[in-house]
C-alpha cells in the first residue's frame, strides 16, 4: 500500500509559513483527503509525476490544464535554456512580445492585437477593465469562473474582503439560459458593459447558444468575451470560438498557452484594444522573456504537429470506455460524463444514501493507490499515451463497481481510511 508520510510530515512544516501549505486553492489540502492522498510533487516528466514519498502517477490534472505538451516538453526547453542565455526581463521591450503576439493573431478568430498578463485573473480583470471604458458602463454579467479578482470572485461563497459595492456591480447567469441573460438586461438597462463567460465547460452549449449571447449582448450595447483560459489551444488551435464558429469582441487565455510557463494574454477586436493605451494594465514582468520564449515554442508546436487531434482522440477513449464502465455496472444514478473530449468530466452525484462528497474521497483513495492523479476533469497533454489512457480506464473498472456495491450495501463509509472531504467552494 502506498504511503504518504513524508508528504503530510512536510505539510506541517509549510503550514506554518503558507495559509494552506500552497499558494493555489486548488493544489491544497482542501481538495486532497487526508492521509490517503500525495500533497506535494518532486517532479514531472512527460505525463507521469513523482511525490515527495516517491510514488509515481500518471497525471490527469497536468498542473490544472496548464500543461497541453508534457512536463519538460523538449521544444519548449530547448527554447527556454536559449533565451535564458540572454536574459529573463530588460528595460524595453523585447522582439518575443510582437512575435508571439503576431501567432495569436494568427491562430485566434476574434485576435487583431494582444496584451500580456502572468495570470488568468490578470487577463480577465484587464478584459472586464477594458470593456468597462470602452462602453462607458460598469455592470458585468458573467458565466462560469474567472479567477481570484474582487471583480469576480465577490459574486461567489469566497467573497471575504470584497467591498459590497464592488459585488453589486457583477451578476452571474446560468449557462445555457438565453433567458436569464435577457432578464438581466431588462433588469440593468444600459448598464451592462460586456457579458463575460467559458464558452463551454462541463456542460455543451445548445444549439445557438453562444451566437444568442453574442447576438443579446450586442443588441444592447455590451460586449462579448470569452474566457478561453482553459478551452484556448485545447479544443483547437482557435480555441473554443474557432470549435464553435463564434467570434467574440475579447478573449482572454492563459492555462496552456506557454505549456506551464506564466503568461496570459487578452485578444480582441482592434478598436477595443486600442484602450488599452488609455487604461492602465501594466505589469513588471509582462513581457518576461522566458514565458514567452516558451509560448512561441508551444504555439508553433500546436501549429506544426497533431496537438489537439490528439489530445481529442485520446478524450474520445476516455469517455466511450467511462461510459461503458457506468453502464455496465449500472451506475447512472451516480456518475455519468460530460464536456469536450480535450477536457471531459466525471460526474458524481449524491446517489444511494451517500454524498458526492463521500463517494469522491473514496474514488480519491482508491485511484492514488493505483497511480492515477486525478481531480474528476481529464485534463490531458500531447505526452498522454495509449497506455496512460489504458492505466486511467483500468482503474475506473476496478473502482467505480467497487463504489457501487459499497453503495449498495450501505458500506461506503467503513471502506474509508480518512475522513471525508467537506462541501468547499465549487467553482464550475
Amino acid at each position: 500500500m502506498r504511503q504518504f508520510t513524508r508528504s503530510e510530515a512536510f505539510l506541517q512544516r509549510a503550514e506554518r509559513v503558507i495559509p494552506l501549505g500552497s499558494q493555489t486553492f486548488s493544489k491544497s489540502r482542501t481538495q486532497y483527503p487526508k492521509g490517503v492522498s500525495p500533497y506535494f510533487i518532486e517532479r514531472g516528466k512527460g505525463s507521469h509525476v513523482w511525490d515527495m514519498d516517491g510514488n509515481e502517477y500518471v497525471d490527469f490534472i497536468m498542473s490544472l490544464a496548464s500543461i497541453t505538451l508534457g512536463y519538460g516538453d523538449a521544444d519548449v526547453t530547448a527554447a527556454v535554456a536559449a533565451q535564458l542565455q540572454d536574459g529573463v526581463i530588460f528595460s524595453l521591450p523585447h522582439r518575443l512580445e510582437t512575435e508571439v503576439a503576431e501567432l495569436i493573431c494568427e491562430m485566434v478568430p476574434c485576435a487583431q492585437m494582444v496584451r500580456f498578463g502572468k495570470n488568468g485573473s490578470d487577463a480577465t480583470a484587464g478584459a472586464v477593465r477594458l470593456a468597462r471604458a470602452f462602453t462607458n458602463r460598469e455592470h458585468i454579467a458573467q458565466c462560469g469562473y474567472h479567477g481570484w479578482q474582487d471583480w469576480y470572485i465577490g459574486t461567489t461563497a469566497r467573497n471575504r474582503g470584497v467591498p459590497v459595492s464592488t459585488r453589486e456591480l457583477t451578476h452571474p447567469f446560468p449557462y445555457n439560459d438565453i433567458a436569464a441573460l435577457e432578464a438581466l438586461f431588462a433588469k440593468h438597462p444600459g448598464q451592462i458593459a460586456a457579458v463575460i463567460m467559458e464558452p463551454v465547460g462541463a456542460t455543451a452549449p445548445a444549439a445557438g447558444y453562444l451566437q444568442a449571447v453574442k447576438d443579446l449582448a450586442h443588441a444592447h450595447g455590451a460586449l462579448l468575451v470569452f474566457d478561453e483560459t482553459i478551452t484556448g489551444f485545447r479544443l483547437a488551435n482557435g480555441g473554443a470560438q474557432a470549435w464553435f464558429g463564434v467570434t467574440p469582441d475579447l478573449a482572454t487565455f492563459g492555462k496552456g498557452m506557454a505549456n506551464g510557463y506564466p503568461v496570459s494574454a487578452i485578444a480582441g477586436r482592434a478598436d477595443v484594444m486600442k484602450l488599452m493605451e488609455e487604461i492602465f494594465f501594466s505589469f513588471t514582468f509582462g513581457g518576461e522573456a522566458l514565458s514567452l520564449a516558451a509560448a512561441k515554442a508551444t504555439l508553433q508546436k500546436l501549429q506544426r504537429e497533431p496537438v489537439v487531434a490528439r489530445l481529442t482522440q485520446h478524450g474520445e477513449t476516455i469517455q466511450a470506455g467511462l461510459k461503458q464502465t457506468i453502464a455496465e455496472h449500472r451506475l447512472d444514478d451516480v456518475f455519468s460524463v460530460s464536456g469536450h473530449p480535450t477536457w471531459s468530466f466525471l460526474n458524481i452525484k449524491d446517489a444511494r444514501g451517500s454524498t458526492v462528497f463521500d463517494i469522491k474521497t473514496l474514488l480519491m483513495q482508491e485511484q492514488h493507490q493505483r497511480g492515477i492523479l486525478c481531480l474528476g476533469a481529464h485534463n490531458l497533454s500531447y505526452a498522454h499515451s495509449d497506455a496512460d489512457i489504458q492505466q486511467l480506464l483500468g482503474m475506473y473498472r476496478e473502482v467505480l463497481p467497487m463504489i457501487g456495491k459499497a453503495l449498495d450495501a450501505g458500506t461506503l463509509r467503513q471502506q474509508l481510511r480518512c475522513d471525508p472531504l467537506v462541501p468547499l467552494f465549487k467553482v464550475r
